[in-house]
Parts: C-alpha cells; structure tokens; sequence
C-alpha cells in the first residue's frame, strides 16, 4: 500500500503539471469554435466539498501533501482494509467505519483535488472558512429531517441523484465519473451516479417560473471561453446531499477548458432563505479514460423499514 500511495503522489504530482493552462487555441474546439468539453471527467477526490477542522487553510503547501495524503481517514481506511485477512473482524469503532461499506465497495478518490495548480482541502472556497453558510433555521429543520420518514431525501432511495449531477455539482463515495456530449446548442452532462443526464440549453430561456423541476432548470451562455450556467426553478424535493435549495434559489457555474486533461468548474449559491450569504466552490474535472456504466442501486432496499421496525422493537423492551 505504501508503494502504491508513493506512486500516487508521484502521478498526482504530474498530472498537476499536465493539467497547466495551455494556450487558449490548442484546447479542444467544436466544429463552431467554441471549447470542447467532450469526454469523460472525473472529480474522484479526498477533497471534500467542506473543509475538515484538520486542515486549516484552503491550499496545503507542497512540503504538506505527502502527509496530508497518508494521514487522510479514507486513505487509512484502504490501507487497513487491503491488509485485512478473511477472518479479520471489527466491531463497528474503528474510523467510525460500522462496516455498513468497507473500502472494496467506495471509490471516493485517493488523492487531493489540483485546483490552479494547488492542492485544495475543500471545494468552498468563499467563505473563507470553507463551510457552508447555513442559517441557524435552515440547519435545525435539516437536522430534524431525519427524525423520522416522512421527510428523509429521495437520494436514499435512489429516487433522483444524491449530489454528484449537481447543480452544483459535488463528489461522492462512489460513481463520481462524468460524460458530457455537446452540440451548438445543448450541453449534456451524465453523471454515472443514479445515470443522471442533465441538459443545458445554451442560449435558451428558463420555463415559467411556477414549474419546479427536480434538478432545477439549466441555461447557458457563454462569456468569452468560458460558458456560463445558470440555474432556476428548483423544486422544494431537489436533494443534493448537504446542500438545500428553495424554488428561490439560483446557482451559476462557470466550466472554462483549462488543458487538455482538465476543466475548472466554479460555482456560485445564491438562496437567501437557506444561507446566511451567498457561496462559492471551485473544483477540477480531471479526463478520464475510465467508462461511464450503468448505475444500478439496490431495489429490494428495506432499510428504513428495518430501522422503523427495530426502535418499535426497542420501545417494547423499555
């Protein structure tokens, strides 16, 4: 495990280097001239959308990294997990792990994110503190969602996507590849998790603004090399994990060809009924050779059931 992790910082270490600008005319065009963002992306990262208390700014030095990435919690988890033998059993306290996915089933990501060229510790980038700027409201009612089952996210059930299509989009535990198809007038976004397709019409007009749509209504437009998304229209069921959007809500984001190996991708949260000010993230989508498959989730999920039916077992025994 250690070598593999040396050979992962040494990659990442290059693909930083890869990833560097390139002058605006050798970057993949369409048939239109525009930039090209055709292809198949990842966002597989232990850089998380919020910053850990561990980690004190947004940037880790370049003498930081190496320990930064050796000491990460999904880092220790795959090493202890790759050392297990078959009868090695753990009682649910080790990293908090419970056993529920050990690491053969995630694929979050082994390293951290390069974001103009420096190594980021969260994707929040505005607040400075790297966090999300809930209102007290806002926080306590998302908390009490899971007080019982009549609000819980229809994420859990596999019902829409958990966070990854976005918008904004996000990284997960798992199925954090991308494809995106475009043509002069639609961008087309397939998020592997939940096999989500989003659809950007650029130069388009939003809908009527009484229809709300699950995952929000996307236009586009483009400003220089750069095209510009902006999204409304958000119905109050949109679950995109951690972060909640009114039908007030309005997020922009911006994808700009930065080389041929990445796309930086900035966003902005404008949803004054849910935080305290508006908020910004930046990340990078990394080309991939990997394939985009077919998400399939468990359909026999009985999950809540069994947790409903467990604590009215746990009321009769008190």
């Amino acid at each position: 495990m250690a070598k593999r992790l040396t050979q992962s910082l040494a990659i990442a270490a290059a693909a930083s280097l890869f990833v560097a600008s390139v002058p605006a005319q050798d970057i993949p065009r369409t048939s239109g001239g525009r930039p090209s963002f055709e292809g198949n992306w990842s966002n597989a990262s232990i850089t998380s959308l919020q910053r850990a208390s561990r980690y004190k700014s947004l940037v880790l030095a370049p003498e930081e990294v190496e320990e930064a990435t050796n000491t990460h919690p999904q880092v220790v988890r795959q090493r202890d997990d790759d050392a297990q033998s078959q009868s090695t059993s753990f009682d649910g306290s080790d990293l908090r792990r419970g056993r529920g996915y050990n690491a053969f089933w995630i694929d979050p990501g082994m390293k951290f994110s390069v974001v103009k060229g420096t190594h980021r510790t969260s994707w929040i980038v505005d607040p400075t503190d790297g966090q999300i700027p809930y209102k007290e409201a806002r926080s306590l009612e998302g908390r009490a969602n899971f007080d019982g089952p009549e609000a819980r996210p229809l994420g859990e059930r596999c019902v829409i996507n958990s966070g990854n299509a976005g918008p904004p989009m996000t990284n997960y535990l798992y199925n954090n590849n991308y494809e995106i198809v475009q043509s002069g007038d639609v961008l087309l976004i397939r998020a592997e998790m939940n096999n989500y397709a989003r659809i950007v019409r650029i130069g388009g007009k939003h809908v009527d603004s009484r229809i709300g749509l699950l995952h929000g209504d996307s236009i586009g437009r483009w400003d220089g090399e750069t095209l510009v998304v902006e999204t409304t229209n958000f119905h109050p069921l949109h679950a995109n994990g951690m972060i909640s959007l009114s039908r007030q809500a309005v997020v922009v984001e911006r994808f700009t060809r930065e080389s041929l190996g990445q796309i930086l991708y900035e966003y902005s949260v404008t949803d004054p009924e849910n935080y305290k000010q508006p908020w910004r993230g930046e990340m990078s989508l990394d080309a991939t050779t990997d394939r985009v498959f077919e998400y399939a989730c468990h359909e026999g999920n009985y999950a809540l059931p069994g947790i409903l039916a467990g604590a009215r077992e746990e009321e009769k025994r008190k």
